[in-house]
């Protein structure tokens, strides 16, 4: 397993659409292996493919406090979304940052599993806005995007001067 480096907001890799993965393999069972590695090393509790540069159509993510939940979700489609529920939210691409975001509470999700085999999840809480964030990316979109022109502005300044100072 290898720790992949994360893109940063704004870069335009980051709104790219992923493409669906064709056939579940060793490739796509690697990258899922380094992605959680990633995932767990930055730490965080979702990472999608495109933020690594990898426009495929798959997501990890671990809400459990012990990291010992690890789900894997290959070319995911939402069927079903209910209520809403607004958490604050952060994203491994926006560091540092943290805004309320307004999402379904209850989803129902359809994937592939690691090794292929597809299944249905019915998520809430937290749960449900992990992947509603994760599939957004799949998309080429942010988190921030759900947020006025002022607050992505003051966001995309504060990280590219973050950027700056970090060379």
């Amino acid at each position: 397993m290898t720790v992949r480096s994360i893109l940063h907001y704004p870069d335009p890799r980051l709104r790219k659409k992923a493409q669906p993965v064709a056939v579940v393999n060793d490739d796509i069972r690697a990258l899922v292996d380094d992605m959680a590695e990633t995932m767990y090393q930055a730490p965080g509790i979702g990472l999608a493919a495109i933020q690594i540069d990898v426009p495929k159509r798959v997501v990890v993510i671990d809400c459990s406090t012990q990291r010992s939940d690890l789900k894997v979700f290959i070319n995911p489609v939402i069927t079903r979304r209910e209520g809403t529920y607004g958490i604050e939210e952060g994203c491994l691409s926006v560091p540092g940052i943290f805004e309320e975001v307004e999402r379904a509470h209850t989803i129902e999700v359809r994937a592939l599993d690691r090794d292929g085999k597809p299944f249905t999840l019915v998520a809430h809480d937290l749960l449900a806005v992990c992947i509603q964030h994760e599939l957004d990316h799949l998309d080429g979109k942010v988190f921030v995007d759900y947020l006025s022109r002022l607050k992505q502005q003051r966001i995309r300044k504060k990280l590219e001067k973050q950027q700056r100072l970090a060379i």
